[in-house]
């Protein structure tokens, strides 16, 4: 080490631990890697920093302000610590092709306080120039260009040398090096070669004659030989084990289309299990007695692990558990399973903040083998309350003659049926087999609802889903809502009918196109969404997070309308299920596109920046001309526009007590978020502050307009054609409409759960402009606004 303050010679014997602070902490010569990187590879570290500023710790402030009672402790300067970091820095530049890097420190040390600094030479990087292989089977391949093929595939591959030798001019990194080694292996495992491992796999690395720095590698293949799948042994026991474990039932499965070449698969299991062969055999992806894949053997364990009523004890390719010998040509494979209690009931509580404040309470009872298939079957009740104020009410201007300073209590009920199915059905039974769609599982659902809301109050809501679920792999998921049914009955509050008596009593057309969305309506809609991920759910601290879906609605009522009800007519409606009812459903029919892109960014230990943006566009196409009004876009709320009550924003500029036609089909949001942990288990939780600012707003269609049915006056036409006007969405001037909220707030982390608490001003309030309104509006939420 050198430099040291104090006139601490160089060479002195300094102790491994001081009473010295580490104030700051720096990087010196780092051309190629970033100092983030370093400072997360280096044991060394300052106090927690706010946002990542040096010098910059206020916890560490607050400790010593109250003498230790509150606040971060100190971090204490470690002499072995600095000298190991050098070490790792220095071994991580090599990782990455910089062998010839020297690494030394300079501390300043004043008043307790010390200023570390690694200084840093790094020397050239190390180019990979040609890379090689020997030693790769060629029966692995159904011919030479086969073999060319994945060789080629490498990242590492540029130009073709020849058979087996590629020019690569790539910076030497180890990481690579170690992927380009796992592919290699994964494709060998995958085409029998099951006792092939990283060791059998040796990179040779040799400097070029002419120039150093010019690296030549080959890569060394020792696969093995080929091996088959011996017989399969399963074992399943019920909830309880005892300790003599005694199994009741016993099957032996031999030839197609289960197992060849004479394998057989051994299957045993207890009566208190209550589950079917059938079960067992449909989640086996590999044949016994086929050629090797390790692929459709660890699909066929992820199989068993997804089927959630069971619990997987033991797997492997001995009895024992014990690494196989791999004697002989064939792998037997053990799997011991375990079925979970069948019955279960959960409870649940959660708080509520729409428009005020509130909590919700339900039950659930799970079956998850019903008939021994692991189908799984829950029934839920839920049910919440909210309590609205008299001022939240009068905004909404849906109680102007009602002067009382009491609130209002709103009430939802659910109950709510899922059927679960661990595979296809009909029509995608047969891709079960194919490993792209083999964790995948059929949802069939039911429920019924009844809810008050601030505008409108929805008395039946009748709903029949039919999913498919697939998980491709650990990132990609996709859903296909086959059928999604819905038949939906609301009736605006009395007091909003009298508000909207009042304000458009006079413009019939006005008041009946506001009432439109309120008549009984009946909505089909055909839905694929595919999702991508690589983060945590809850904590949303690195990675991303990637939705994108589209939608067709309203076909099914279409088809009955124009095959059953009026064969050859189509009157855009459909009688009531309910004999005797005078009234109709109306449908409409309609496309639907959603994006939403989610990214986390950590800048430091304790520091994430995150961003989303999120993109939705509606349709009406044929005889419809609107969106069902849930199946719009809406704008504000915690999760949304922050600063903004739950559907109180847009359309466009309009304001709320202006909206003639309630949401938008056309959507645009951004959200920015930068988080800081400030106290680490306190009260039980993390600590985390957080600014933000959202931006958006939802807009009218550039297609949405006013039907002329020869009701009302032309002056009512044309308030009306100028309302929708004000809020439809266009190229020139929807930028202007853009709503803006900005502000700060606290999460509270409890490992599993997130409670957030945000106070957001009106950046750009619509009707009062750019910091036109300074008022702070609060917002209460669970988990992550993004």
């Amino acid at each position: 080490m050198s430099g040291i303050a104090q006139n601490q010679p160089a060479n002195r014997s300094l102790p491994d631990s001081t009473d010295i602070v580490v104030r700051r902490l720096k990087f010196k010569g780092n051309d190629n890697i970033s100092s983030s990187i370093l400072e997360n590879l280096v044991r060394t570290h300052t106090n927690t920093r706010l946002f990542g500023i040096q010098g910059f710790t206020p916890f560490y402030g607050i400790y010593r302000l109250t003498n230790g009672a509150f606040g971060e402790v100190p971090v204490f300067l470690d002499y072995q610590t600095v000298a190991d970091d050098m070490e790792r820095i220095d071994r991580y530049y090599e990782s990455v092709g910089f062998f010839y890097t020297k690494v030394d420190t300079n501390i300043t040390i004043a008043d307790k306080k010390a200023k570390v600094t690694f200084l840093i030479e790094e020397g050239e990087q190390s180019f990979i120039t040609s890379i090689a292989y020997t030693g790769m089977p060629d029966s692995s391949f159904e011919s030479q260009e086969a073999k060319i093929a994945f060789l080629k595939s490498s990242d590492f591959a540029k130009e073709q040398i020849n058979d087996t030798t590629f020019q690569a001019d790539t910076p030497y990194n180890v990481e690579q090096l170690v992927e380009e080694r796992d592919r290699i292996v994964s494709y060998l495992k995958n085409e029998g070669y099951a006792a092939v491992s990283s060791d059998s796999i040796t990179a040779l690395v040799k400097p070029d004659k002419q120039n150093k720095f010019h690296l030549h590698v080959l890569l060394d293949i020792k696969p093995g030989h080929i091996y088959r799948f011996g017989n399969l042994h399963m074992r399943l026991t019920g909830p309880k084990i005892d300790t003599l474990i005694t199994y009741e039932q016993q099957k032996e499965v031999e030839g197609e289309p289960f197992t060849k070449n004479g394998a057989e698969i051994f299957m045993k299991k207890q009566k208190a299990a209550q589950t079917n062969w059938r079960l067992l055999t449909n989640q086996i992806l590999f044949k016994p007695g086929a050629k090797y894949n390790y692929e459709r053997y660890i699909s066929t364990i992820r199989e068993f692990q997804n089927l959630a009523m069971m619990s997987i004890r033991q797997f492997g390719f001995t009895q024992s558990g014990s690494p196989p010998s791999f004697e002989g040509n064939t792998v037997p494979v053990y799997i011991f399973l375990q079925t979970l209690p069948k019955h279960s009931l959960s409870f649940n509580l959660s708080g509520l903040h729409r428009y005020g404040f509130g909590s919700g309470a339900g039950v659930t009872y799970t079956n998850n083998n019903l008939f021994g298939g692991a189908e799984n079957l829950q029934i839920g009740l839920n049910g919440s309350f909210e309590y609205v104020t008299q001022k939240k009410i009068r905004e909404a201007k849906v109680d102007s003659l009602t002067q009382s300073a009491g609130g209002a209590f709103f009430n939802r009920y659910e109950i709510r049926a899922d059927y679960y199915l661990p595979q296809l059905t009909f029509p995608f039974r047969s891709l079960n087999d194919n490993l792209f769609f083999a964790n995948s599982r059929t949802r069939f659902s039911l429920s019924y609802s009844e809810s008050d809301q601030l505008l409108f109050d929805i008395d039946f809501n009748l709903g029949f889903n039919l999913r498919y679920e697939v998980h491709h792999s650990k990132r990609f998921t996709s859903f296909l809502d086959l059928m999604d049914l819905q038949v939906l009955d609301t009736t605006p509050t009395k007091a909003f009918m009298q508000s909207i008596e009042n304000e458009f009593g006079d413009s019939p057309v006005i008041k009946n196109r506001i009432l439109e969305d309120f008549r009984r309506q009946v909505s089909s809609v055909l839905r694929y969404t595919f999702r991508s991920r690589n983060t945590d759910l809850i904590k949303r601290n690195y990675g991303y997070l990637s939705e994108y879906s589209v939608a067709v609605g309203g076909n099914i009522p279409f088809l009955v309308d124009r095959f059953i009800v009026t064969p050859g007519t189509v009157e855009g409606e459909l009688p009531s299920p309910v004999a005797g009812s005078g009234n109709s459903l109306t449908y409409s029919r309609y496309v639907k596109l959603t994006a939403d892109y989610r990214r986390y960014i950590p800048l430091s230990t304790y520091t994430v920046f995150g961003y989303r943006v999120f993109g939705g566009y509606a349709i009406p196409y044929g005889q419809s001309k609107n969106i069902p009004i849930n199946e719009r876009f809406y704008a504000g709320g915690s999760n949304d526009i922050r600063g903004w009550a739950y559907y109180g924003l847009g359309p466009g500029g309009l304001q709320l007590n202006d909206v003639a036609v309630n949401g938008g089909e056309v959507k645009l949001l951004t959200k920015v978020e930068l988080r800081q942990t400030f106290l680490q288990d306190f009260l039980a939780s993390n600590w985390i502050f957080a600014l933000f600012a959202d931006a958006g707003n939802v807009w009218y269609g550039p297609g949405k307009r006013v039907l002329e049915n020869g009701s009302g006056n032309l002056s009512d036409i044309s308030d009306l054609k100028n309302t929708l006007e004000k809020g439809k969405f266009n190229f020139d001037s929807f930028y202007k409409q853009i709503a803006v909220g900005s502000g700060f707030g606290i999460r509270l982390d409890f490992t599993y759960l997130i409670v957030r608490l945000d106070f957001a001003f009106r950046v750009h309030d619509l009707q009062k402009g750019w910091l036109g309104n300074d008022n702070l509006y609060f917002s209460f939420g669970i988990g992550q606004s993004f």
